[in-house]
């Protein structure tokens, strides 16, 4: 589970060099899919119990993520995910949007018409990518990416479609 979340950070963090970004608070919604049913149903399984984790470590990942300007995560019933995090001012001038990029990964970003293209590679969490990212504006974008995750018993392939919105101006404060 955590490596999911970290490679769905690493996604998210990519900067938009052709476009701008509105600062402000952002709904972020990823679905994973890797073309193989029981994997794509535990991937699933394992989002939904974000929702019934123990009271002490639910706290303490809202915790961290908050510090980092991030929500818990929350599961759809489709598989999709669903979290809010802020762009301060600092990350809309850097064009950055939403999410620290986790883990020691690089990652390169040539614009394009509407957007740019990405590539990316990790060496902890083991993982590596490429996609586009599409700006509708200052306030939304879609993304796709094909991902190689290589932790555990092999490489494995899925497709990460992402949408993130604006939602406001303003952000929670950090604890």
């Amino acid at each position: 589970m955590k490596r999911l979340l970290i490679t769905l950070a690493a996604l998210t963090a990519i900067q938009a060099h052709a476009q701008t970004i509105k600062p402000g608070w952002w709904e972020l919604n990823s679905k994973v899919r890797t073309g193989n049913a029981q994997t794509d149903q535990a991937v699933s399984a394992a989002l939904s119990q974000l929702a019934v984790l123990p009271p002490a470590q639910r706290a303490q990942m809202e915790a961290m993520m908050a510090q980092n300007g991030v929500s818990v995560p929350q599961a759809g019933s489709d598989g999709s995910l669903r979290m809010t995090a802020c762009v301060t001012p600092e990350m809309a001038a850097r064009k950055e949007l939403p999410l620290s990029q986790q883990g020691k990964c690089t990652s390169k970003q040539t614009p394009v018409a509407g957007g740019m293209d990405v590539t990316f590679n990790c060496t902890d969490p083991a993982s590596s990518g490429s996609g586009q990212v599409r700006m509708q504006g200052d306030n939304a974008y879609t993304a796709s990416m094909q991902v190689t995750n290589n932790t555990g018993a092999g490489p494995q392939q899925a497709t990460v479609e992402s949408t993130g919105r604006w939602l406001a101006a303003n952000c929670p404060a950090k604890p």
